[in-house]
């Protein structure tokens, strides 16, 4: 199976029992729990992570078919295998015990060969059955994640091209009866569709070489400070359009150890939700401080902020989420996703705080040395 120490739960009121089966088990290299009782044993078997539970039938107070039907109503421990230790072969006894949810049973007084095979058997079930739901979720995980690049593709690449496409078109057919004015707005509208496109390209290709696995992490020490600046830089017009107010308090001398390429997309991002949710004459703020091992970054804006139900949809893949900006600018959601997994990569983590209609708080910390 793997290298996991299994723990098993013995549950018997008689010591003499708990003790046989302990020293079958303890040879094969199991920890062992035990408890003498029903509720003991529903007491402790989250706190131990039993991973199989020998469970006595004939028990005072609490018996053992009361104990497993607990268990199995309890999402956490539900799927804990229970085999059943009983001295009675009645047939309606054994069946009640599967109707129940136990995996097996085995009667008492047990061969030791006997037990352990059981043991062993139900053990590499569980395990392949854990294995299971985990390639369940990741192939539901691969399927978003290619329904989301079909998307991209389909509309969310289609429409800048299409603006391009047709505003190239009018100037092939228009461009010598044009005024000034109405060129020189053209010339600014492929100007930003060419922008969108080169942004939306970017973290496409970025996202999907993470999620091949094959995009490089080559972490140095980095200046904040100058780093955020250059990503200022890139949104000069959008800013100046907007008239927005940009703080950045972030300390000159201020280092981190990440990816510069991660952590400067992880910026762009964040910058360019700021800037696009935020309303003319708002403002954008960067500040940092220090939080032990780490810097905390926080990217705050005055914008139209984030309805409450909607926060959690920001950082997953399988989910469709994208607003339009306070100027018309699309998005296509993918952004806050690169975000989560960039910082992810560098040992940092990422959060929002966002009242809606005042503006938001994106916070994502980085490890001031190498971890």
């Amino acid at each position: 199976m793997n290298d996991k120490k299994f723990t098993i739960l013995i549950v018997d009121d008689v010591p003499e029992n708990i003790q046989l089966a302990a020293n079958i088990l303890d040879k094969e290299g199991y920890n062992i729990a035990f408890a003498p009782d029903g509720k003991s044993a529903l007491s402790q078997v989250k706190h131990i992570s039993a991973d199989l539970i020998l469970l006595d039938i004939m028990m005072p107070e609490t018996d053992g078919f009361m104990v497993c039907e607990q268990l199995k109503n309890d999402p956490e421990t539900a799927d804990i295998p229970i085999i059943f230790l009983t001295a009675m072969t009645e047939k309606e006894s054994v069946v009640k015990g599967f109707e129940l949810g136990g995996v097996d049973y085995i009667v008492k007084p047990f061969n030791d060969k006997e037990l352990a095979a059981r043991v062993k058997t139900h053990l590499a079930l569980k395990y392949a059955n854990e294995k299971l739901r985990e390639s369940e979720q990741r192939l539901i995980e691969l399927n978003a994640t290619k329904d989301k690049f079909f998307s991209i593709i389909a509309h969310d690449l289609r429409s800048p091209f299409n603006a391009l496409i047709s505003g190239t078109q009018f100037l092939k057919d228009c461009y010598s009866s044009l005024e000034k004015d109405t060129l020189d707005m053209v010339i600014d509208e492929l100007h930003s569709s060419s922008k969108n496109v080169f942004v939306l390209l970017e973290n496409l290709l970025e996202w999907a070489k993470s999620q091949s696995g094959n995009i490089s992490y080559d972490p140095e020490a980095l200046n904040l400070c100058a780093l955020i600046k250059i990503v200022i830089s890139v949104f000069t017009k959008n800013i100046k359009d907007k008239n927005i107010r940009i703080v950045n308090t972030v300390d000159p001398n201020l280092s981190v150890y990440a990816d510069m390429d991660m952590i400067g997309t992880v910026l762009r991002n964040l910058c360019g939700n700021a800037v696009k949710f935020t309303t003319d004459g708002g403002s954008i703020c960067f500040t940092s401080s220090d939080k032990g091992k780490f810097i905390e970054i926080t990217v705050s804006d005055t914008g139209t902020g984030i309805p409450a139900e909607d926060i959690d949809k920001l950082f997953r893949i399988d989910t469709k989420y994208s607003k339009i900006g306070t100027a018309g600018e699309k998005g296509t959601g993918l952004g806050l996703i690169l975000c989560k997994e960039f910082v992810g990569k560098n040992g940092g983590t990422i959060r929002i705080e966002s009242e809606y209609g005042k503006g938001s708080r994106f916070i994502f910390t980085l490890p001031k040395d190498k971890i």
